[in-house]
């Protein structure tokens, strides 16, 4: 996200081989050329500020998530320590502690990243697809956890087999979120960037990252909602814990939708217009921004449903 690297590029930045995530979301479909640059679609000027407006108000706005994210996490765990039987189904004291503990790494991360947006990316190839990693096993951890909870009374106690469970969510999760370092790298440009995609839209690699994403954050939740419309146990078990744990897939279900447009773009599924380049990464910005309040949001709203 700095405006020279948006720099002017051709209609054909559609087979570009990098886009970019919070360390520089959508900057590849950003046009800068001394600020404002004008393209040729169908003869309309195509202007776009996203990415002088991206890198001054992205490294604010995680440090304060982080901060929040902190002290709710925190409390949470201190809660957690407290008051041990004071955790009801489904949100019970093993499934709350491991949701906080995938809530704080994917807040540690947000310092890091924050430096990169600020300042460029100066760590290298393995710590940025280390970032990426990390970044993405905790929200596919979280994202299992709490759809097992949803579906499952497995957590109302810590037993062996609840601890099977918590092993095969932690390291599943670990496995699900290779293809997200094995697709992301480092560009040179006047400063360097950490991106997600430094491979082709139609890589195998991206595909399946692209494929577990959209599982997680679109076909996860809509299933659950399904299975708990239609199956009258599973309606019985819905209470405000639920609502709580649930609010994960809440703000992180329009990022998905974003990027599956983006594939669609990228791929030249869909038609661009001047219009779609001047909005669509102010779009996906927010609504990324949107799913990163969760490492915030989600331990208040559990701290202020699950206490009995």
């Amino acid at each position: 996200p700095d405006a020279r690297w948006c720099r002017s590029q051709s209609p054909s930045i559609l087979e570009s081989k990098t886009s970019l995530d919070l360390l520089e979301i959508m900057g590849n479909l950003s046009y800068d050329d001394s600020n404002t640059t004008s393209l040729d679609y169908d003869a309309a000027p195509c202007h776009n500020q996203y990415c002088p407006l991206f890198q001054r108000v992205a490294p604010a706005f995680l440090a304060v998530t982080c901060a929040a994210a902190t002290l709710g996490t925190g409390a949470l765990l201190v809660a957690l320590a407290k008051r041990p039987h004071a955790w009801c189904w489904p949100q019970s004291r093993a499934l709350v502690a491991q949701l906080a503990v995938g809530t704080g790494l994917f807040a540690a991360l947000l310092p890091l990243v924050s430096a990169g947006i600020g300042q460029g990316w100066r760590l290298g190839t393995g710590l940025c697809r280390l970032t990426h990693l990390l970044w993405h096993w905790s929200l596919f951890t979280q994202g299992l956890l709490v759809g097992s909870s949803s579906c499952s009374t497995v957590w109302c106690r810590w037993d062996p087999r609840s601890r099977r469970l918590a092993v095969a969510v932690w390291v599943g999760a670990l496995a699900l979120a290779t293809p997200a370092a094995l697709a992301s790298g480092t560009v040179a440009a006047l400063e360097t960037s950490c991106i997600r995609r430094s491979v082709g839209i139609l890589s195998p690699v991206y595909l399946l990252h692209l494929a577990l994403c959209l599982g997680l954050f679109l076909l996860l939740p809509a299933a659950l909602l399904a299975a708990t419309l239609a199956v009258p146990r599973l309606r019985a078990r819905w209470a405000p814990g639920v609502g709580a744990s649930w609010l994960f897939f809440v703000l992180w279900v329009p990022y998905g939708a974003g990027l599956a447009v983006d594939f669609l773009l990228h791929a030249r599924l869909l038609q661009p217009t001047c219009g779609t380049f001047e909005r669509f990464d102010y779009v996906l910005g927010l609504s990324e921004g949107l799913g990163v309040l969760h490492c915030c949001l989600g331990p208040a709203a559990l701290l202020a449903t699950r206490l009995c």
